[in-house]
């Protein structure tokens, strides 16, 4: 890959990432302070990205895989959310507020499928170069947390500014996108597949006991998991945590720095251990959130936030990795596609909801009985980490 090519790949992870990253941490104390939402719905609100992890497959099967170069949708799709940003961030009430939130997410998250494309198609050898280019997706993300608390944006309660920082960010990539490297559509001239675009190829995989557990371990795992985006931000604020946002970029931090480990670890531990390390992480997050404080506990919270690249990568990474050994070559998409359309798709839409419910249940009149809300997720997260380590049997290595 020429040195040039490798720049704008690694620009277009980074402001695809930044823009997403510098609204989606804090939107849940936005709408709670500015707008006065309700938990249940902060929860609809952070389920628009599940709707649009839904809809993307068709977006990217049906158009960007068989009509247009990747780079000129992806140009496209910003520079309409750009749009749809800033009116984002003009609404004063939640019912304004949530139909151009609704249209933004179903026109972004095809985006993070496109940007994968473009990049493999300027790569030689994958496997050695996309981690490196999507390290700086990561980047993007820590950078936009780190830049709210410099602006002191939660401080100073200017959190509507964030839209409009993703709108400017949304309309620098757009266009931009028409200058990256054409990436045809790659099958220009075939006819669309429904059971291949959603994954429907790769129902057969179920019939495996092992994958089936796996599967509904990793669905109902999605529940616990939307408590963490949806509710940390808020927590840490109501909290008093100075610059919550930016204390939250050591979960990305902690991701990637177990990214580059994981070979080590998966040579080392196999598929069944990584997994319930994974989930086992879930667990004692939640706990030190459940009875971490801003005195002497003020470690439990940040522990809990650094144990985001365990909770991620050693569940989410590893079950990737599981799947598409399992699934092969013939029905490595779909079953990958299966996979997202069933976590952040269907288990975290229920679990945003459910979050904001709960978040609902134990509101006061300072704010919210943290310690309770987390209790929830924690034992959530305990029960299935205890049927996953009864009923999964670690694969045998062929």
């Amino acid at each position: 890959m020429k040195p040039t090519t490798r720049i704008q790949l690694a620009t277009m992870m980074f402001l695809n990432f930044f823009l997403w990253g510098i609204w989606f941490v804090t939107m849940g104390t936005y709408l709670g302070s500015r707008l006065d939402a309700t938990g249940v719905q902060i929860g609809i609100a952070y389920g628009t990205q599940s709707l649009g992890a839904i809809i993307a497959p068709f977006i990217i099967g049906l158009i960007a895989d068989r009509y247009f170069a990747a780079q000129f949708i992806l140009g496209l799709l910003h520079l309409c959310g750009a749009g749809l940003l800033y009116f984002v961030s003009l609404q004063t009430n939640f019912a304004d507020f949530y139909p151009y939130l609704l249209a933004y997410m179903i026109i972004y998250m095809p985006t993070l499928a496109l940007v994968n494309s473009i990049s493999f198609k300027q790569m030689n050898d994958p496997e050695k170069e996309f981690s490196l280019i999507r390290m700086w997706g990561t980047i993007g993300w820590i950078a936009a947390g780190l830049l709210i608390g410099w602006l002191a944006l939660e401080k100073n309660q200017q959190l509507d500014l964030t839209f409009q920082i993703a709108a400017a960010v949304s309309l620098v990539l757009g266009l931009f996108s028409f200058m990256l490297p054409n990436t045809p559509p790659p099958k220009a001239g075939t006819q669309a597949n429904l059971g291949e675009i959603i994954g429907l190829d790769a129902l057969r995989l179920l019939k495996d006991k092992n994958f089936l557990i796996f599967f509904l371990s990793s669905l109902l795992i999605c529940i616990p998991l939307a408590f963490y985006y949806q509710e940390t931000n808020m927590f840490l604020n109501e909290l008093g945590v100075d610059n919550a946002a930016s204390k939250m970029t050591m979960g990305q931090m902690s991701e990637t720095i177990f990214l580059f480990l994981m070979p080590f670890f998966f040579l080392r531990l196999g598929v069944k251990k990584m997994l319930l390390i994974g989930m086992a992480a879930w667990v004692i997050r939640y706990f030190l959130f459940s009875y971490g404080n801003t005195g002497s506990g003020l470690w439990m919270l940040y522990a809990g936030i650094i144990l985001h690249g365990i909770c991620y990568d050693f569940f989410f990474v590893t079950g990737q990795i599981y799947t598409d050994q399992l699934a092969g070559e013939k029905i490595r998409s779909s079953a990958q596609g299966m996979i997202t359309l069933a976590t952040y798709g269907v288990g975290m839409l229920i679990g945003f909801w459910f979050a904001g419910y709960v978040a609902d249940h134990y509101k006061t009149a300072a704010g919210h009985d943290w310690s309770s809300v987390w209790m929830v997720p924690a034992l959530i997260a305990a029960a299935i980490l205890g049927l996953f380590a009864l009923l999964f049997k670690d694969p045998v290595k062929k």
